[in-house]
């Protein structure tokens, strides 16, 4: 059975690990470990276990637990600070009962998990939602006005895509106010390239995502401290029971982590920065595109290409010619962050060689195509 089959075409993602576009491609290496897993029966106690551990010391915390994904790891993570590992409250879930379980967040960290709200992976776990200040300003004093007794945890999302972190309280602010009241620190980590860092800025638990940054399948894990990460996996007598993790993935996760880890921060982005110049000369010889490379606005160690479209050169539109790149076969998906601005940008983490090719061919298409139009309706 494949894609061709099912009468599904594959996409080339120039708009990095997607989970719409079906997370990310998977080294040989991953799919081997998935598929030794799939070759025998084993003991998914000691197995989540000993993944725990591995998990833990390479993120530098005390113990880990293996979730499906980041939304799931909210979820779990959410419900192991209402419910503890007691297993009448955990079967009772997402029914607090009289636990604490109301959750501070920042109305700017308020956000989608590709369609399903923050604010409901909070709700599964026993938790509701108090979002605190403004979008775009929100003070030390509104966090910490809104703990009280009722207060089951308090949640950071790093992401610089989707939170806004301008006038916003930071991670050691929010630390300080969790240890002050005794209450713990969720970090949303998800898409995040540091494994050691959000660990060690003195969170309680920290979410990861399989395959946003690490290569890993439909996948991720929750990090932390050892009474908590306990109080995750007993969660899987409750709420988290369809999010469970097989025996498949969870290998395929540790080896895309092993694999993750063997290449320096640095050194993966010297090679992608190479990589996005050679392919940006390249571009920035299309009709209608000047193409640059950036690093990632948000400081993080990753360079992208950014065209800028001129609409007359062009033939098209930014918008447009999006949307033209995904029609075509292959199809090819821009990211479009900064469509609003006429620009559009590749990134680089899910594309492989043969993908950068593609990207040319079907950008000299479809820019080739919209200038035969725009001379035909003149």
């Amino acid at each position: 059975m494949d894609y061709q089959g099912l009468g599904v075409a594959p996409i080339i993602s120039a708009q990095a690990n997607s989970t719409p576009l079906g997370g990310c491609t998977l080294s040989e290496g991953v799919i081997a470990a998935m598929a030794n897993a799939a070759r025998s029966h084993v003991d998914m106690d000691q197995l989540w276990r000993a993944s725990g551990r591995f998990l833990a010391e390479v993120t530098g915390s005390e113990d880990a637990c293996p979730v499906t994904g980041a939304a799931a790891g909210m979820a779990i993570a959410v419900a192991a600070c209402v419910a503890g590992t007691d297993v009448l409250r955990i079967q009772r879930l997402p029914d607090p009962g009289d636990r604490p379980h109301e959750v501070v967040l920042q109305k700017g960290h308020s956000i989608s998990y590709g369609g399903a709200s923050i604010a409901q992976m909070i709700a599964l776990g026993g938790g509701r939602i108090v979002e605190v200040g403004a979008v775009n300003e929100t003070l030390r004093d509104h966090v910490a006005g809104a703990v009280g007794p009722q207060t089951a945890a308090l949640v950071y999302v790093t992401s610089h895509t989707h939170a806004v972190h301008k006038k916003g309280v930071s991670l050691d602010d929010l630390v300080a106010i969790g240890r002050k009241h005794g209450i713990p620190v969720i970090v949303d980590a998800a898409g995040e390239s540091d494994l050691r860092h959000w660990a060690a800025s003195g969170a309680d638990l920290v979410i990861y995502s399989g395959p946003k940054m690490l290569g890993g399948p439909t996948s991720g894990f929750v990090c932390g401290r050892a009474g908590l990460v306990a109080a995750c996996r007993a969660q899987y007598a409750g709420i988290a029971r369809p999010m469970k993790v097989g025996k498949e993935n969870l290998m395929g996760l540790l080896q895309a982590v092993r694999e993750y880890t063997s290449v320096t921060e640095e050194a993966r982005a010297t090679a992608q920065r190479e990589r996005m110049t050679a392919l940006a000369g390249r571009l920035d010889k299309l009709p209608g595109l000047s193409a640059g490379v950036e690093q990632d606005e948000s400081g993080r160690l990753i360079y992208r290409i950014l065209l800028d479209i001129d609409p007359a050169e062009a033939g098209c539109s930014a918008a447009r010619l999006a949307t033209e790149m995904t029609t075509g076969i292959p199809a090819v998906y821009l990211r479009d962050f900064r469509l609003h601005l006429g620009q559009l940008e590749v990134d680089p983490r899910a594309l492989s060689r043969e993908g950068e090719e593609t990207v040319v061919r079907r950008l000299e298409e479809v820019l080739s195509g919209s200038r035969d139009d725009a001379e035909i309706a003149r």
